[in-house]
């Protein structure tokens, strides 16, 4: 089975998300997070996070990208436990039962994602459709097969059928200026 775990190709993560996630956390898309709240209202680090953001499970903190990684049984239960304990102790699950249901299925979702080869990397782009969110998923792989991964050495993607929303910049959001534009 394979799952998603965080990955860290330079320190942007640490200035565009308010937590970042670290490196090497298991990952899901993490759209609960915004259940029940205008994602219209968001602005600065938290729209960045809700446009942009994988959940890393331990910190829940947000990762720009997730890499494709080989996981086992234990792998998985382990997820979905840590997941489970996250949703009881943070989002107001009712019980731990309900909550591992959720996290199972939160889990199954991340890894239904995983159908690239290993050390794919994936990357989310989140938009408001009326009252529903809608995600689109994007694949990196190196071009001709795996390598070392540093930052800007991806040269194919998937899903790339659509113009980027809206474009950051990364200088400006460090100072804490207007960075978007949407």
């Amino acid at each position: 089975m394979k799952l998603l775990r965080t990955i860290r190709l330079d320190p942007s993560d640490t200035f565009v998300f308010e937590k970042a996630a670290e490196p090497g956390e298991w990952a899901v898309p993490g759209s609960f997070v915004f259940w029940n709240q205008d994602p219209s209202s968001f602005e600065g680090k938290q729209r960045t996070a809700f446009r942009a953001g994988l959940l890393g499970i331990a910190s829940l903190g947000w990762s720009t990208l997730a890499q494709v990684v080989d996981a086992d049984k234990d792998d998985h239960a382990e997820a979905v436990e840590m997941l489970a304990q996250r949703l009881l102790e943070n989002f107001g699950a009712p019980e731990i039962a309900l909550a591992r249901l959720a996290a199972s299925e939160e889990i199954a979702y991340a890894s239904s994602l995983c159908d690239q080869p290993l050390d794919t990397l994936i990357a989310v782009h989140r938009v408001q459709d009326g009252d529903a969110i809608r995600e689109t998923f994007r694949t990196l792989r190196p071009r001709n097969g795996p390598k070392p991964l540093r930052a800007f050495s991806f040269l194919e993607t998937e899903g790339d059928d659509e113009e980027p929303v809206e474009q950051v910049d990364l200088s400006k959001l460090a100072r804490g200026e207007p960075h978007g534009s949407m």
